[in-house]
């Protein structure tokens, strides 16, 4: 069957896939043509995920359960997908958390935890795909956030892990632009997903539908960037209409 989609015979990799914007990211890439590669801890939910997503947009997927604070495993899941699809082509950088809020109350545990995840993480993916993209001259794309852009008085150490997201994205695409790696960063603000379930009530409580951005529209957002060819989407912002209210 020859295909129309922008992303037709391109393969890419999800992280933190198996819910919110990862499973929103997950068939907006499939349904604009790409094979995708399903990582998370809870298998389950990401064969379930992967099933759905096949069967509605006639793509192929691979899940491949993943812890990125284990290095082992994140090189094992580039290598499957690049056995299993001959190469890699788009890798979406989502998984991350949020633990804690205050810096005095913040247990090393929860830091750590936290650290592991949200910079870590993103360091051991890009390590093991990077080669990979500069051979497709690919995409690698950040879920970064509003709290990385901006003084953050509620959960200081969250936000300077996406602080740490945006620098570290931006000095590898300095690195890797003249292969033609495209780096980009999208930064939204809230977003209604269980995002911050670990240590309270998760975004999709909190917020009413139509209060703040849904998973679709960072899921859109990733595949305008993962749409572009000559040109790339450096850093794109998705922020809820009064966000700078506030200010």
């Amino acid at each position: 069957m020859t295909r129309e989609n922008p992303l037709d015979e391109k393969t890419a990799i999800v992280t933190g896939a198996s819910a919110g914007i990862g499973a929103e990211t997950v068939d907006a890439l499939a349904e604009a043509g790409a094979d995708v590669v399903l990582a998370a801890r809870s298998e389950d939910r990401l064969e379930e995920i992967a099933e759905t997503v096949a069967t509605d947009h006639d793509v192929e997927t691979l899940v491949v359960p993943t812890d990125v604070t284990d290095e082992d495993a994140v090189a094992s899941l580039v290598s499957e997908t690049v056995d299993h699809f001959g190469g890699l082509d788009v890798l979406v950088n989502n998984a991350g958390l949020a633990r804690g809020s205050d810096v005095e109350r913040l247990s090393t545990e929860r830091y750590r935890h936290m650290m592991a995840v949200n910079t870590d993480g993103l360091f051991f993916t890009t390590r093991e795909a990077l080669p990979h993209l500069r051979d497709s001259a690919g995409h690698l794309i950040f879920i970064g956030s509003f709290a990385g852009k901006f003084p953050r008085p509620f959960n200081p150490i969250y936000a300077a892990t996406k602080w740490w997201t945006r620098g570290f994205a931006k000095s590898v695409s300095a690195d890797a632009g003249e292969d033609e790696v495209a780096v980009t960063v999208i930064n939204p603000s809230e977003v209604r997903t269980e995002f911050y379930s670990e240590d309270g009530d998760p975004f999709e409580e909190q917020f009413d539908e139509g209060e703040v951005s849904e998973p679709e529209e960072i899921a859109a957002a990733v595949v305008f960037a993962a749409e572009q060819d000559h040109s790339m989407v450096s850093e794109l912002d998705l922020y809820r209409r009064d966000k700078f209210s506030f200010f």
